[in-house]
Parts: structure tokens; C-alpha cells; sequence
């Protein structure tokens, strides 16, 4: 069972922001680190939007919760969350 997850993600403020960065990543035309530094309402965009390593109970239940079952390198969401609407990117798990 995975313990920890090491993601990174975007957070908007909408979800058709979201959903228009989910877009332009499928097409490859950006790179999820160059996407967080430009569109992210949360602080860890300046580091790409990496979170680093987090265990459960660190994170809101539904950020969480899309972390731990969401694909390894793969873009998950949006998930709506009390701050917003995430991308997220599981990068590793341990």
C-alpha cells in the first residue's frame, strides 16, 4: 500500500481554466512545470507546483484522494476542492 505520494499540481481559480490548461498539456504544448508557474493560484507554483512528498491526512480529502488512486504520470482532475479546481501530478510514490 502506497504511504506516501509525491505530486505536483495547478490550482485555478475556475474549473474552465482547468480544464483549458488539461487541454494544452494533452496536446504537448506546454509542460506541466511551465504551466504551474504561469497559471497557479497556489504558492508552490513558483517551484512548478511541486508539493514534494506527502503522506495521508496532509492534504484536503479530495486532493487526497486523487493523489493516492490517481495514475502515476498522468493528469488527474480537475478536482474541486475548497480552494479551487487542481491538476495534479502524481510524479512518485513510496
Amino acid at each position: 500500500m502506497t504511504k506516501e505520494v509525491h505530486a505536483a499540481h495547478i490550482l485555478c481559480k475556475t474549473e474552465k481554466k482547468a480544464l483549458e490548461l488539461k487541454e494544452l498539456l494533452a496536446a504537448g504544448r506546454a509542460s506541466f512545470a511551465e504551466m504551474a508557474r504561469k497559471h497557479s493560484q497556489c504558492p508552490s507554483g513558483k517551484d512548478g507546483g511541486d508539493l514534494g512528498w506527502f503522506g495521508r491526512g496532509r492534504m484536503v480529502p479530495e486532493f487526497e484522494k486523487a493523489a493516492f488512486e490517481g495514475e502515476k504520470g498522468k493528469v488527474i482532475g480537475p478536482v474541486k476542492s475548497q480552494f479551487g479546481y487542481h491538476l495534479i501530478r502524481v510524479l512518485e510514490r513510496r
